[in-house]
């Protein structure tokens, strides 16, 4: 578990208000504004990937990793460097981490992409004028694992928080042939609006359990709905018992992984899908270390969404691919 520490300590460096310098390999677009170089998806240094000969991959978005920073020549920049290694540090660290906890036998692809700031994402006009320059670029990335790495096999889709609202637009873009082969998408710690899914019925499709496929799985965990950073999601499952009702499932596990897995007592919660906000309640948490710099909230267990229920995250991932295509 010693990666996933290592991330989330990252995280905390990263995005904390710390101005970072570096080349930032850029070119100018706008008088305040500083874009860094696009990724190469032919450069091996734009990937992390673990090939296992796995029957099936998994191909990864990551969260948001960056802060805002000052490049070399004075000016601000709002977007993930990803040849500058201050930068890919955070971003490198999250993807062991994942594919550490969740990878099982499955192969792992993970892209670097000029993901933008945590700051990014303070009110929603930020958020909709610098999020394309990060998709197009996991775009980008996608088109050349399929045509290049992916060699036929399923895949699942996955992403997380800012790569979970990557990951969704990859899925409405989806053509039959590539969404054929798609075993799941776990889009984890976004909401899904009913509107777009409504307008992408063919692709945005509820998992109702542990085992269908060519599904979304989707949730947010609270303490109480009061909670909440997101619109209210239009799905979600228990990623415990795999149920969309609103019986309880029971959760043994260590609530910190800042904290040394053998120096923890394990939590017992209750984790239970609350049927009006479409939300996880998590009952007896007592880790104190979530909160998020900047956007973070008591009681929102945001960047818990994975450790949490990483285990059965893992076994499930495996469980659904093995059924392929069944």
């Amino acid at each position: 578990m010693k990666k996933w520490s290592l991330w989330l300590l990252a995280v905390c460096l990263t995005i904390c208000g710390t101005s970072v310098f570096t080349s930032c390999r850029s070119r100018s677009v706008a008088a305040t504004e500083v874009i860094p170089q696009d990724p190469d998806y032919a450069d091996g240094s734009q990937w992390y990937s673990t090939e296992r000969e796995g029957k099936a991959d998994i191909f990864y978005v990551i969260s948001t990793e960056t802060g805002d920073y000052v490049a070399e020549n004075g000016m601000a920049c709002h977007y993930a460097d990803t040849y500058a290694d201050s930068l890919r540090m955070p971003m490198k660290a999250e993807m062991e981490g994942v594919d550490t906890l969740l990878s099982g036998q499955l192969n792992f692809f993970s892209p670097y992409y000029r993901q933008c700031s945590l700051q990014s994402f303070m009110t929603d006009s930020l958020t909709s004028v610098r999020l394309p320059l990060a998709t197009d670029d996991v775009r980008r990335a996608f088109a050349y694992y399929l045509k290049h790495q992916n060699q036929g096999r399923p895949f699942i889709l996955a992403g997380f928080s800012q790569g979970a609202i990557i990951a969704l637009d990859l899925l409405c873009e989806m053509d039959d042939e590539t969404y054929s082969r798609m075993v799941a998408a776990y889009i984890i710690g976004t909401s899904i609006p009913q509107e777009l899914i409504d307008k992408n019925p063919s692709r945005i499709k509820p998992a109702q359990g542990a085992d269908d496929k060519g599904v979304v799985i989707c949730y947010n965990s609270v303490r109480d709905a009061s909670c909440t950073l997101w619109p209210r999601s239009a799905m979600c499952i228990n990623p415990v018992n795999w149920r969309t009702d609103a019986q309880s499932a029971t959760l043994d596990t260590e609530p910190s992984p800042l904290v040394p897995v053998d120096q923890q007592q394990k939590d017992h919660l209750t984790v239970t899908l609350d049927s009006a906000s479409n939300l996880l309640f998590v009952d007896c948490y007592t880790a104190t270390d979530y909160i998020l710099p900047l956007i973070g909230k008591e009681g929102n267990y945001h960047s818990r969404e994975i450790w949490l229920y990483r285990d059965q995250l893992r076994e499930n991932m495996q469980l659904r691919s093995a059924k392929y295509p069944d």
